[in-house]
């Protein structure tokens, strides 16, 4: 008994030692891909001649769409999944698989918005509002999505999932629960929250463009400022402000 508890604390320490390289590694190969262009390239020369939406384009665009969740979103997550790690090595419970269900369960999150983005690019594309670089051809829906992400970002509903995603200790403090399940529920819940905080801003990739590695750079760059550091709220009143501001710019020359 003594021996098989020595054990499970020694997979605990090593798995809190490698979390951090097994996180770094992943988000470093999400963004290999993103800027390899793979799926986007192809995404893109496939636009060009119109497709046809099949199963085989559809998922294509999917996982597109789900490794650029994970390059975004991931490093944001950090600081809570670091932290999970450390508390599931601490608990006398704690299970060697916790954290790898924890981020398996919040990647999932971000697969089922990838389907509904996928699902919405289809739309866009049948509706000729999207370019063949995946951003809007319309004056009047890019001004609209820049106004619908500068009202989310001052509303209260989105600032209660920041809330959530910006104090880690106070989840786990109000909402722990031990093993493997808990983990998953856990994993859901926190990716839930970050999902409602970030979800608007992640529909702007259509109005810079899902290929435009530089948009896309500077939304993740947006989202671990807002998360991070100390004055992340008022950041994001901020630019909820700017965003109604420039959507109403964008949208008047077409009015």
């Amino acid at each position: 008994m003594i021996s098989g508890t020595l054990d499970l604390q020694k997979l605990l320490r090593r798995e809190s030692a490698v979390t951090f390289v097994c996180l770094a590694l992943v988000i470093a190969l999400s963004w290999a891909y993103i800027l390899t262009g793979a799926g986007m390239q192809m995404g893109m020369s496939a636009m060009m001649a119109r497709p046809a939406w099949d199963l085989g384009y559809s998922l294509l665009m999917f996982f597109m769409w789900w490794f650029m969740m994970i390059a975004m979103m991931l490093p944001s997550a950090a600081p809570m999944i670091l932290l999970f790690a450390f508390l599931n090595r601490k608990n006398a419970k704690g299970s060697p698989h916790a954290v790898a269900a924890f981020i398996s369960a919040y990647v999932f999150v971000w697969g089922g918005f990838s389907v509904m983005a996928t699902a919405f690019q289809w739309g866009l594309e049948e509706s000729a509002l999207l370019s063949p670089r995946m951003n809007s051809a319309d004056l009047i829906f890019g001004g609209a999505l820049l106004i619908a992400a500068g009202v989310w970002q001052l509303s209260p509903l989105k600032h209660a999932c920041l809330r959530h995603c910006r104090a880690p200790i106070e989840f786990f403090a109000h909402g722990w629960r031990t093993g493997v399940g808990g983990a998953l529920r856990m994993g859901l819940e926190h990716g839930a929250y970050c999902l409602g905080c970030c979800w608007v801003l992640m529909a702007l990739l259509f109005y810079g463009g899902v290929m435009n590695i530089w948009w896309v750079a500077g939304l993740a760059i947006y989202v671990l400022i807002e998360k991070v550091i100390p004055a992340g709220h008022w950041i994001g009143r901020g630019v909820g402000a700017l965003l109604v501001v420039w959507g109403l710019g964008v949208i008047y020359p077409a009015i």
